[in-house]
């Protein structure tokens, strides 16, 4: 199992001060970050996508490509990549060039996205949120496959055959599909014989197993007659946690960033604002937050591990305790030389089944 982390290189306002933080300063603490994460042997780091007053990861290729040139082994990942309001030839092109300055180990994570302000930026209309994404989606993975590509759509000029360059170093670059809980995007992942890639900020992990299944029976039945390599099913869960010597350091280190990151994207989306009762609840047996000591949020995944049928990949957002560069750090260190090497060990029960 890969384990890893996802930054949103977000802007938190520091609640003693009422100041927010220098961006300049929290670009600088994201790339210390990936680094000590490549030192103390994560599998992957992964820069998400937004494009608001607060955030820093409108163009999460360019921190990922800073990120490779201090690195050596960590792959680099989008998380995800809007591909509906992005240019699929520029992205491929992006992420190759990534690839190459990695020397192999550039993935993408591509989806409709949770947050929609890319959209109206670059001119899409929302009514198109659907069709953008299967389009897009489609050419993408036709670039990958051919550098030069016949192809029409509604959402961008042809393509007539132009040379689309560079390519990766990789002879596949890696592209998962990212999804929430629509049933659709998940069989979409398995029809198409995709990495799957999902985002559990709520609820529990066993809610999600049909889901899980919906795409597993998808892979199977498209893929049967042609068969296709069963080492390419790979699921993976995103979700939010963080790592300290006790449950309690855990949850002060991770709540106040949080409780401020869900309230402003309550404002927006019209979500009640979250509560300390949420919160525990979702830091318990039945929430998906994987926040706790070392031993807490090993029992966490392994459960969650069970609870999927086999998962290939879990990813942190921690980036919610930002305001904490120490905290950020130590829980860095403990993910990678404490409960890595540990669920590596605890979910060995796949590969003798």
């Amino acid at each position: 199992m890969d384990i890893g982390i996802d930054s949103f290189a977000m802007l938190l306002t520091d609640p003693a001060t009422g100041q927010l933080q220098s961006a300049a300063d929290r670009m600088a603490s994201v790339l210390a970050e990936v680094e000590l994460a490549d030192q103390v042997g994560l599998d992957v780091f992964g820069m998400g996508e937004h494009h608001r007053a607060n955030a820093l990861d409108s163009a999460p290729a360019i921190i990922l490509a800073a990120a490779a040139a201090r690195t050596k082994s960590i792959r680099l990942t989008s998380a995800v990549t809007v591909l509906g309001a992005a240019d699929p030839v520029r992205v491929f092109q992006d992420f190759a060039t990534l690839d190459l300055i990695s020397r192999g180990r550039a993935e993408l994570v591509v989806g409709r996205g949770s947050s929609v302000d890319a959209y109206p930026l670059f001119g899409f209309d929302l009514r198109d949120y659907d069709a953008l994404f299967v389009e897009k989606l489609e050419l993408l993975l036709k670039i990958r496959a051919n550098p030069k590509v016949d192809w029409q759509g509604r959402f961008r000029p042809s393509l007539k055959g132009e040379g689309i360059y560079p390519r990766p170093y990789q002879h596949d670059l890696p592209i998962w599909l990212g999804v929430g809980g629509t049933p659709g995007s998940f069989a979409r992942a398995g029809t198409l014989g995709l990495p799957l890639m999902i985002a559990i900020i709520g609820g529990s992990f066993d809610r999600f197993r049909p889901l899980v299944e919906l795409y597993r029976d998808a892979w199977r039945d498209a893929w049967r007659d042609a068969g296709h390599d069963p080492d390419k099913q790979k699921i993976g869960v995103h979700a939010l946690g963080f790592v300290a010597e006790t449950d309690k350091a855990a949850k002060e280190a991770f709540f106040p960033g949080w409780f401020q990151m869900f309230t402003e994207a309550g404002k927006e989306r019209g979500w009640p604002p979250p509560t300390t009762a949420q919160f525990e609840h979702m830091c318990g047996p039945n929430g998906a937050f994987l926040v706790g000591s070392p031993q807490t949020v090993e029992d966490r995944i392994v459960a969650a591990d069970k609870a999927l049928g086999g998962v290939s990949r879990f990813t942190f957002q921690m980036s919610t305790a930002a305001l904490d560069n120490d905290a950020m750090r130590r829980s860095i260190e403990l993910l990678g030389t404490e409960v890595a090497p540990n669920v590596r060990k605890a979910t060995a029960w796949r590969q003798s089944a």
